[in-house]
């Protein structure tokens, strides 16, 4: 069952997502001895990362991983991995990372991190929480609408090819699969900004499209909650809760 918590703005849902971050992470590394985290890319995660430097995180007992990555190398601008590093892995010198290698050809990488997930985590490689944004059309991850990976139900880790202006026209992404992220044991969109106003409906309260709305796929967790600005939730229905 997925919960909506809505937020004046990114700042206040982004102190208020890392503070339950504190908590389920310490309470997977006391349970487990370990806690494994799938970071987002895009520009939302950025305030989360920088409040997160500050709080009593469990660093020594968690280990980072990614839902995605654009086929460029890591010191690259759009490199999810690098916006990571500046605002996170590098302040606190953390060094339980797992990068994508989005400058290997993408299909040897996808594979490559589908290994190191299995091995690093197990088989099934299953998440204890797994960070997500939404786009304005519906994608999360690398998950795009229409998108060949869409269709894939036994791989953990594909590389996608894509053609759509909101990846920057056609190119390749490597991303968890849906299996791999509805799997998590927490899941925790972080969706702020009046251009995902429309995708954030639809894929809450509109007809079930997951080929059009691939967030829906991985809206089917165990236990997901949606952290949204008020620009975000400006077109919900019931924008407390679902």
């Amino acid at each position: 069952m997925a919960s909506v918590r809505k937020f004046p703005d990114l700042d206040a849902l982004s102190q208020a997502a890392a503070e339950e971050l504190v908590t389920l992470s310490r309470e997977a590394a006391a349970e487990r001895g370990i806690c494994h985290i799938a970071l987002s890319g895009g520009s939302t995660p950025r305030r989360l990362f920088q409040i997160l430097r500050s709080l009593p995180m469990p660093w020594p007992d968690i280990e980072l991983w990614w839902g995605d990555e654009r086929t460029v190398p890591p010191e690259h601008a759009q490199s999810n991995y690098r916006m990571a590093v500046e605002e996170l892995i590098d302040p606190l010198g953390l060094t339980r990372v797992h990068r994508m290698h989005g400058e290997d050809i993408p299909d040897l990488a996808a594979a490559a991190y589908e290994h190191d997930m299995v091995m690093g985590i197990g088989d099934p490689p299953i998440l204890d929480i797994a960070l997500q944004g939404l786009g304005p059309d519906g994608h999360t991850a690398s998950l795009f609408p229409h998108s060949p990976a869409l269709s894939v139900t036994e791989r953990w880790v594909v590389a996608n090819p894509v053609d759509t202006p909101v990846a920057g026209g056609k190119t390749t992404r490597i991303t968890l699969t849906a299996k791999a992220l509805v799997a998590a044991r927490h899941i925790r969109f972080l969706v702020a900004g009046a251009d995902k106003a429309h995708a954030l409906a639809a894929v809450l309260e509109g007809p079930r499209d997951p080929m059009q709305y691939p967030a829906q796929l991985v809206a089917d967790g165990p236990d997901v909650v949606w952290y949204v600005d008020e620009a975000a939730a400006a077109q919900l229905r019931s924008p407390e809760g679902t």
